[in-house]
């Protein structure tokens, strides 16, 4: 017996529960492809699956429906995977942990991959069922969305129909997504000088930052929520001003378009310095705690001395000029909002996430995820962290630029989903434009004449240990779904 059995829609429930099985993090989505394209042979239903693991299945209309138009419906099969520190899981092989707590769904541990999982659930239930009136249904899948829009820049969509698409990736119900941002990726590798430790002379630190929300790099980056990477990096920069400490290991994050909520360091401290070293990081920690008492109120700086128990006693630390250097680098490229936007009341235009930290054997290795709905201004910003990161002697690369979504003045489709949710609901839905990124511009850019819009049910603390959705909103979110494809269309 499933732990989601019982909850309406039962389709859709089902099948969150079966993907929920099979391990489907960004890069790792083999397995769940070839389980998509087996459901389609099992029902005859067409399906393609390319070399990027992206899978298109379609579905023919319903009778009286054959002179409609096709519907697109999309969304991604992967999730962005992080778990609790001691949670015992692995995401890269072991099944998730569901749970129904207070009328939402959720995972013990880690993420729930709510973001894209409920799409895919919803396509699954609806090429299942023999009930459904529709229009020709075709059916995108794409892979590795939430590291930099893979599959949908490399999927070829050539074969398709429809010139009106419905994405599954929207994260708030009664709100009808119209625009987007466009985005990339840019790892910094801080080049790095070791020696050997010297335990006699120095006490061996570890530095942790916890306690903070985190949250989604895009909907979550004007809640004023703190990084963990950066604020370890400002207690750090703030102590090496004083002393000549040394870095041993650093890390933080574990992906780059979710805000850390933990980091942690290991450092040499000199006998002799011990004591301002503490004193430096008291202080630092006691004036951020200031700066997020009303938005991230549970932060905290834990240190701990290596001692008797010994857990961390490392081999070798980086001398204390690299060190210096390394956090010069660091503290000195920007994060969080770059500029808000002079069009649209409170929406953010620009911004960046230090999602990981890493240090590697010949680098120390930064990883943001820089979103924009201006290109030129995500460019410039691009350009801004390899100048910055240049002075320190570092190589920068930017990778898994996508353009952002553009609004669409006249939009048919758009109007079609707004009559039917007030003939639903008695009001219209809101239309919003948000700094997140979606595949819709890379889709459209494939697709000439395109129409999208992007809807989706209440989800709260996506690609955070946190992530849930509402039970209730799933369902009403299907029942609209549903009045949506039966609907008949007037334009064509």
């Amino acid at each position: 017996m499933g732990v989601l059995d019982g909850l309406k829609p039962a389709g859709v429930f089902h099948f969150f529960e079966e993907i929920s099985r099979i391990p489907h993090g960004s890069g790792n989505e083999k397995q769940i492809s070839d389980y998509l394209k087996k459901f389609a042979g099992e029902r005859g239903l067409e399906c393609i699956q390319d070399a990027l693991n992206n899978i298109i299945i379609i579905k023919e209309a319903t009778p009286g429906y054959e002179q409609e138009a096709p519907y697109i419906l999309q969304g991604h099969m992967d999730m962005v995977t992080v778990k609790k520190p001691g949670c015992d899981i692995d995401m890269t092989k072991d099944p998730l942990r569901l749970c129904v707590k207070d009328g939402r769904v959720c995972a013990e541990g880690t993420s729930l991959g709510g973001d894209d999982g409920i799409a895919v659930a919803y396509i699954l239930a609806l090429l299942d069922a023999q009930d459904i009136k529709h229009p020709r249904l075709e059916m995108v899948v794409t892979t590795e969305e939430e590291t930099g829009l893979t599959g949908a820049q490399g999927i070829d969509l050539s074969m398709l129909r429809g010139r009106q698409l419905i994405n599954l990736d929207n994260e708030e119900e009664g709100v009808i997504i119209t625009s987007c941002a466009g985005g990339a990726r840019v790892d910094v590798d801080i080049p790095l000088q070791w020696e050997t430790v010297q335990t006699e002379e120095s006490t061996v630190m570890q530095i942790r930052v916890q306690g903070l929300q985190g949250g989604h790099s895009g909907s979550e980056i004007d809640k004023g929520r703190g990084n963990a990477n950066c604020l370890l990096g400002r207690i750090l920069m703030a102590a090496a001003q004083q002393t000549a400490f040394r870095l041993a290991a650093v890390q933080g994050g574990q992906a780059d378009n979710a805000i850390p909520r933990e980091a942690e360091a290991v450092v040499l401290v000199p006998k002799e310095a011990l004591t301002q070293t503490l004193d430096c990081i008291d202080k630092e920690t006691a004036w951020i705690k200031e700066e997020l008492k009303q938005t991230d109120a549970g932060f905290c700086v834990v240190c701990r001395k290596s001692g008797s128990e010994r857990q961390y006693e490392p081999e070798k630390c980086l001398t204390a000029a690299c060190t210096k250097q390394a956090l010069s680098c660091l503290t000195a490229l920007p994060n969080g909002i770059i500029a808000m936007s002079e069009d649209v009341k409170g929406l953010v235009q620009t911004s960046l996430n230090l999602g990981i930290m890493t240090l590697k054997e010949e680098t120390l290795q930064l990883s943001y995820a820089v979103r924009s709905s201006i290109d030129k201004e995500k460019e410039m910003l691009c350009k801004r962290m390899q100048e910055i990161a240049g002075q320190a002697g570092t190589e920068t690369q930017v990778r898994s630029a996508y353009p952002g979504w553009a609004y669409r003045k006249e939009s048919p489709l758009r109007d079609r989903l707004s009559t039917v949710y007030e003939r639903m609901y008695g009001c219209l839905p809101r239309m919003q434009a948000i700094h997140a990124g979606l595949e819709c511009g890379l889709l459209t850019a494939k697709i000439p004449g395109l129409d999208c819009v992007s809807i989706g049910p209440d989800m709260a603390d996506v690609h955070t240990t946190e992530e849930s959705f509402s039970i209730e909103s799933v369902a009403r979110m299907w029942d609209y779904l549903l009045a949506v494809l039966a609907e008949k269309q007037q334009d064509r």
